[in-house]
């Protein structure tokens, strides 16, 4: 009897810590957890100057408008973001940590932001995922254009 009650408790904590793990490694955070459409990334011109950013010193600079190529973008690992350039002057930034397994995005190229660990691609536009495993878009950045630099917000 006591052996059983033993076992039993110890089946029931495992079980419960099993569900707390599951529970933790469930979410990346970047979406909110409720499924809602993280895609539409912020649209940010190279003449204006985003409203939510208090002046040209309001986020960390990234990189001068020029260092961007229209078509492609560049990845910043150090701050684990992706700033792409669609078309001339429309700037976009992205989470650079992959939606499949929480790798860094290494690569901006013919159209698609990459990762190196299992091959998912994303859209320089939007971060739709383009090619898997990848389970979902990269969550939008917000980012300012002001002066020539690009910031995070």
């Amino acid at each position: 009897m006591c052996i059983r009650d033993r076992r039993r408790t110890v089946l029931a904590a495992g079980a419960a810590g099993a569900a707390a793990l599951a529970t933790g490694c469930g979410s990346d955070g970047g979406g909110g957890g409720d499924g809602g459409d993280t895609s539409a990334a912020p649209t940010t011109s190279a003449g204006a100057a985003d409203s939510a950013s208090p002046g040209a010193s309001g986020g960390v600079e990234l990189a001068r408008t020029e260092d961007i190529p229209v078509g492609g973008g560049t990845v910043f690992k150090e701050r684990k973001v992706v700033v792409t350039q669609p078309e001339e002057g429309e700037f976009r930034a992205f989470s650079a940590v992959c939606t499949h397994a929480s790798c860094l995005v290494s690569t901006v190229s013919d159209g698609t932001i990459n990762c190196p660990c299992h091959g998912s691609k994303y859209s320089i536009t939007d971060a739709a995922v383009e090619a898997g495993p990848a389970p979902r878009p990269l969550p939008a950045e917000r980012i300012s254009v002001s002066g020539g630099a690009i910031r995070l917000a």
